[in-house]
């Protein structure tokens, strides 16, 4: 690994750890999902501005209507997935919603196959299947012998939809290359706190230091600060690495709610998280079901096997 490679490895490393406590502080605000929200564009995509003053990219050059358009259907789907993920923070543990929002890229492998034209292979829809039999495994209820509230499968559902729309948002900025991504970013965030702005409760404020302390981590940290090392991180690194690193984020929130809520998966649970990530990792590094090795000796054994 190259220098410049290593402080890629950190700077996500550093962005997906941060990111993985976001649910802690959802929690700790104590605000509607709504007011969060807002006020998280609104910090974070201050930063961001300067971020993108600083870099030249605030004159938009290159940008035709077509990739505006994108970028904004882009930004409904990034608020949708903001709104939907931190509502269900508000419902089920951080444990489980991070698990199952990390469904992600079997969103973007079914969104591709049915709008990009992309390859959906056998091994690719059977890990598929295996993610998803995780998502209800972890759910709970008959299948590990526990009741379960509704409003903790409404949490659960929130976070499947949430990952929907992050698969979305990604699909749109497929179309946006050679756009910086700090300025798509910026605009997501801008159009998110303008559609938001006339549902804001202005009577609803943080009334603690650490309801206070939350929202302002939320935006400056969460989400101005984790962007800028983010995209730092993706531009240094390869596309295996990346991803890899990108696992660090449902693993955080783990250990995070085990630590400050107590919050610990049950045997049946493990094993579909377990799923879920195996079938994550297998779906984003495009792993066969059965390694290529193998295939090629069993075609070897059916040529011996025709020859004699």
């Amino acid at each position: 690994m190259s220098p410049s490679e290593r402080t890629g490895a950190m700077q996500m490393l550093v962005a997906m750890a941060t990111a993985g406590t976001v649910g802690l502080f959802v929690v700790f605000a104590h605000l509607p999902v709504v007011s969060i929200v807002f006020w998280r564009c609104i910090l974070g995509g201050t930063i961001l501005f300067g971020v993108c003053a600083r870099l030249g990219y605030l004159t938009m050059a290159g940008l035709d209507r077509r990739r505006i358009v994108f970028m904004m259907l882009g930004g409904l789907a990034i608020l949708g997935n903001w709104l939907f993920l931190f509502a269900a923070y508000a419902r089920a543990p951080i444990s489980v919603t991070a698990t199952v929002y990390n469904t992600q890229p079997f969103m973007m492998v079914i969104l591709g196959a049915l709008f990009l034209g992309e390859r959906l292979t056998a091994s690719r829809i059977i890990w598929l299947a295996a993610g998803f039999a995780g998502v209800v495994v972890i759910t709970g209820g008959p299948f590990t012998g526990a009741a379960v509230s509704q409003t903790y499968l409404i949490g659960v559902g929130f976070a499947f939809v949430s990952a929907f729309f992050y698969a979305l948002s990604a699909i749109f900025t497929k179309a946006l290359k050679g756009v910086p991504p700090h300025l798509i970013a910026l605009v997501h965030m801008g159009l998110s706190a303008l559609l938001l702005l006339p549902f804001v409760s202005w009577t609803v404020w943080p009334q603690t230091m650490l309801s206070w302390g939350s929202v302002a981590a939320l935006g400056i940290i969460h989400t101005g600060l984790v962007y800028v090392l983010l995209y730092a991180g993706f531009q240094k690194l390869p596309t295996v690495i990346s991803g890899a690193l990108s696992f660090v984020y449902p693993v955080v929130a783990i250990i995070a709610d085990a630590l400050v809520f107590g919050h610990v998966f049950s045997a049946p649970q493990m094993l579909g998280a377990a799923l879920i990530f195996i079938s994550a990792a297998a779906t984003t590094f495009g792993w066969p079901l059965i390694p290529a090795r193998f295939r090629l000796h069993g075609r070897a054994a059916n040529k011996l096997a025709k020859a004699d």
